[in-house]
């Protein structure tokens, strides 16, 4: 071969090169740093509900109920698991028929082109920008799932049949959660991602939703027996600071992890869920302190999940001085909440399902419209707070209508088909004996 023909094909290859390798670097590939954050994170969401979220309620329910409520707990994290992998991750993430601004019937509700995981290979990546398995990212929506419906146990503890929970659960899941976290998370043509909702990690699609599910639950069920004139204090406070102490731990993997990556942004989210929630419990406890004279273990471990709550769809767009604000917010008006409005009410909200969650849910929705503008050392891309403001509270009014509309009806006819509540005698004895036949304590 020629020198002029070796300089010809060098000349070739120089031009070739570059688009093999721009090719190869376009190719999809697992990134094993994100995976292994993802892996990290679902496993630490998992770890809220159980045990996390189990001692929380159990330690505070009376002793004569502490199975009862881990028990649900652990019912529904088996429950959720199945319906997730058998429709509800097609429901929630199917984004087949989908199109930008085009509002139809896919804009409220995902398909069944996943049904029973369909298509998922351990091959399988989310998207040519998250890339770790599918299969990662279907357990972490999968805990999310499990968290959300378990958090409305709080509302009814002490006085729902356990078939009864089960089967509200599964039908609430099934028109409630999957068509929320569809509408919010499904990316364009979506409900509420079109209108422009911010919903890191689940401000809207877990605490608003739960929250308000549970506040109509304790108002159909009515007020347990007794309530409020017969005492009715947590029987183990230290099961609950543990409880709290897991959630606080496990709400990094619920933020932090919603960045869906090992970056900037799940770093940021991480910082700011501390701050919010360290925040919240201080404020919950001098408020508190203020009002009452003495600061309480109860008040303390409640304010540090208002903060988790009210944090959660902003970890993702504000900065660590609007986490301070919305962390204050939320300790000290979930507090009031909990207290003062829910005995001039007279709902009976066993452990404050609506007071913290719910109530946190709106706190931190609103103010992700304020505090993720930059001009307000936020790192989102409002420019206009005032109509971001409006956008978010558009999603949190929608989600508190749609959500209380749907949990009557079903609460509604279920106690007509199989009943909601214990009679007068178990709940008197005790849902551990009554419907498990079984103690927390054996003397």
């Amino acid at each position: 071969m020629t020198l002029r023909k070796i300089a010809g094909l060098g000349a070739l290859l120089s031009l070739v090169t570059p688009g093999l390798a721009l090719a190869e670097e376009a190719a999809p590939a697992l990134n094993s740093g994100d995976t292994a954050w993802m892996l990290t994170a679902t496993a630490l969401v998992l770890f809220m509900t159980i045990p996390g979220l189990a001692l929380f309620y159990g330690g505070m329910v009376r002793s004569k109920n502490v199975l009862s409520v881990m028990m649900q707990c652990f019912a529904i994290t088996g429950l959720m698991s199945i319906l997730w992998v058998v429709y509800g991750y097609s429901m929630a993430f199917d984004t087949a028929g989908m199109e930008k601004g085009v509002l139809n019937f896919n804009s409220f509700v995902g398909g069944f082109s996943k049904a029973f995981l369909s298509g998922v290979t351990p091959e399988s990546l989310t998207s040519a920008t998250a890339l770790f398995p599918e299969a990662v990212f279907i357990t972490f929506q999968m805990t999310f799932a499990i968290i959300t419906p378990a958090l409305i146990v709080g509302a009814f503890a002490e006085r729902m049949k356990f078939s009864a929970m089960l089967v509200f659960m599964g039908i609430w899941f099934t028109l409630v959660y999957a068509p929320i976290a569809h509408m919010v998370w499904s990316g364009d043509g979506a409900l509420m991602w079109d209108w422009g909702v911010l919903d890191f990690a689940g401000g809207t699609v877990v605490h608003i939703n739960a929250g308000i599910a549970g506040l109509v639950c304790c108002l159909v069920l009515g007020k347990r027996k007794g309530y409020p004139t017969t005492p009715m204090a947590p029987h183990n406070l230290g099961y609950t600071l543990m409880g709290a102490a897991m959630l606080w731990i496990g709400w990094f993997g619920f933020n932090a992890g919603s960045a869906a990556a090992a970056n900037g942004t799940a770093g940021m989210a991480m910082l700011v869920t501390q701050i919010a929630t360290a925040a919240a419990a201080l404020g919950w406890m001098f408020a508190e302190w203020i009002g009452h004279g003495k600061p309480s273990a109860l008040g303390i471990a409640s304010g540090v999940v208002a903060g988790l709550v009210a944090i959660t769809p902003a970890a993702g767009t504000v900065g660590p001085m609007g986490a301070l604000v919305i962390g204050l917010a939320s300790g000290v008006i979930c507090y009031f909440c909990a207290t003062t409005l829910k005995r001039k009410l007279g709902y009976d909200d066993s452990l404050d399902a609506f007071g913290v969650h719910g109530v946190g849910g709106i706190i931190g929705a609103i103010l992700t419209g304020v505090f993720a503008a930059p001009a307000l050392g936020g790192f989102g891309t409002v420019t206009d707070i005032g109509m971001q403001v409006w956008v978010q509270a558009k999603g949190v009014i929608f989600t508190v209508v749609y959500t209380a509309i749907a949990t009557y009806v079903i609460l509604k006819v279920l106690d007509l088909v199989m009943g909601l509540r214990v009679n007068e005698e178990e709940e008197s004895v005790g849902l551990d004996l009554a419907q498990h036949n079984e103690r927390g304590y054996n003397l």
